[in-house]
């Protein structure tokens, strides 16, 4: 069941022939990219510098690859080792776009974006968002932190930026290769030899390709479901052989959904647009079945969730040896 259509088109990441128009639009994209690529390497455009490391996170595929709980995985380790870092984002989906803010946990999604929100939630870290992502860095460091970690942004080339770190999906990859529209890459095959490190999302089930030569992988774990009206935390292995609505405006709403199906939970899919903005109505099913959701919807669902509604966190793991890599080049290039 869907209330509000996926934003990923079916030729994607599906076996459906792409439309002509848009096998014509991709060449215009490739050399629009290609032209700005080489007017920042020829310094015709600027990039700005801040006083601190920047970290920045983000992927070559639209459509969604782990790139927030990669994130909160990040700054929690850089806390760990005595770094004081801070998020910056552009806060997409946020209502006064063009206003640059601080994020608390108090902010709502509507004024600083769902995975802003979410990230302020989880984490005492500044969080910042802001069209200008180089502004927004500047911001952090002038508030005392040292690092910045950008949520999102490896296009965003006006930031400079000390480390780039890249999230695959590794179930999807990269579709069926092609750019925008006509495929879901952001930019060429090329573009990510540039990245410092490529950290390839295995989901909660170990994923289907695995991962190859360079590449780190990452697990997702949710064990807990929240209630979001208040009381007491339950297993997820609590609703086994329960009929559950699960909803997901999430880039690729199918690793929500299989890990609870994995569980034994009878899963009634409700698939949202990735940043939908929810209404109460959203959530009226017709009847009292609980109601499982992401983190990422969680936040923008608070103010009307009643008994039924559950929030399901995701927790990302990483190979010791990927912290120690990373905490190495940042401590080499900070």
């Amino acid at each position: 069941m869907s209330r509000s259509a996926p934003q990923t088109p079916a030729w994607w990441f599906g076996d459906a022939p792409v439309p002509w128009w848009a096998r014509l639009l991709a060449p215009l994209y490739a050399a629009a990219v290609a032209l700005r690529r080489r007017l920042y390497r020829a310094g015709l455009l600027r990039q700005r510098k801040v006083d601190a490391p920047v970290v920045v996170v983000g992927n070559l595929a639209a459509g969604g690859a782990g790139k927030t709980p990669l994130t909160l995985a990040l700054v929690g380790q850089l806390v760990q080792a005595g770094w004081r870092p801070g998020v910056a984002s552009r806060g997409y989906g946020r209502r006064d776009a063009g206003t640059p803010r601080w994020v608390t946990a108090d902010t709502t999604p509507e004024e600083g974006g769902d995975e802003p929100v979410l990230i302020a939630r989880r984490l005492a870290v500044p969080v910042r968002v802001d069209r200008d992502r180089a502004a927004a860095a500047r911001a952090l460091v002038e508030a005392g932190c040292d690092v910045v970690v950008c949520d999102d942004g490896l296009q965003h080339y006006r930031l400079a930026r000390d480390i780039e770190i890249e999230v695959v999906d590794g179930t999807r990859r990269y579709g069926n290769g092609r750019l925008l529209p006509a495929g879901p890459r952001r930019e060429p095959v090329e573009r990510g030899r540039y990245c410092d490190f490529r950290v390839v999302n295995l989901g909660q089930d170990g994923g289907q390709g695995g991962t190859g030569f360079g590449e780190w992988p990452m697990r997702l774990h949710a064990r807990a479901a929240v209630p979001m009206a208040g009381g007491r935390t339950r297993a997820l292995e609590s609703f086994r052989d329960v009929r559950v609505h699960a909803v997901a405006g999430i880039g690729n709403p199918q690793r929500f959904f299989d890990p609870l199906r994995g569980l034994g939970i009878g899963v009634v899919p409700h698939v949202f647009a990735d940043h939908h903005a929810y209404t109460a109505a959203d959530l009226q099913f017709g009847n009292d079945l609980p109601v499982l959701m992401t983190e990422k919807d969680a936040v923008k669902c608070a103010a009307f969730a009643d008994a039924r509604c559950f929030m399901v966190p995701v927790d990302a793991e990483l190979p010791a040896a990927f912290r120690v890599a990373l905490l190495e080049r940042l401590g080499r290039r900070g």
